[in-house]
């Protein structure tokens, strides 16, 4: 086998599909709005069993393009992988991202890793001119906005 075929680049297809119209998606207009997609799609039954990490994906008008599922850890934590929320975004050519995930425990504080992981996503988010607006702290009857607390102002 040759060094050129050995070392050749699979090629990569990006498909992004809707079936919803641009008039049928729902408008975020603050963290409640978030917040109630969020939870409408949201197993509720793993709320208080197991953290979970999902994004909220959306265009320039701040309509929601979708959620993805980003992980499903234990009851302490979840895998929260920059590079799969960006080639996500990427991928679904979203403007803007909410992160979100819940704490079983029913704290709503931040954990020294949620700030970590939410400043880490933000850096990387101005790199690539995708906004992070929000990372969402869900519990099963709260949530906990890092936005509305002022939380989001990593780089100016």
């Amino acid at each position: 086998m040759s060094i050129s075929e050995l070392y050749k680049v699979t090629e990569v297809e990006l498909i992004y599909r809707t079936d919803s119209s641009f008039n049928e998606r729902h408008k975020i207009s603050n963290t409640e709005d978030a917040h109630n997609i969020l939870r409408q799609n949201w197993d509720e039954n793993k709320i208080e069993l197991l953290e979970q990490a999902k994004i909220l994906l959306l265009n320039r008008a701040m309509q929601v393009l979708g959620i993805y599922n980003l992980s499903s850890g234990g009851t302490s934590g979840t895998v929260v992988d920059a590079k799969q929320i960006f080639a996500v975004a990427l991928k679904a050519n979203a403007s803007a991202i909410i992160l979100a995930h819940n704490h079983p425990s029913g704290n709503l504080t931040p954990s020294d890793a949620d700030k970590k992981i939410t400043e880490k996503i933000c850096k990387g988010g101005k790199f690539l001119d995708i906004e992070v607006l929000d990372h969402i702290i869900i519990t099963k009857n709260q949530y906990y906005s890092f936005a509305d607390s002022n939380n989001l102002n990593f780089i100016s």
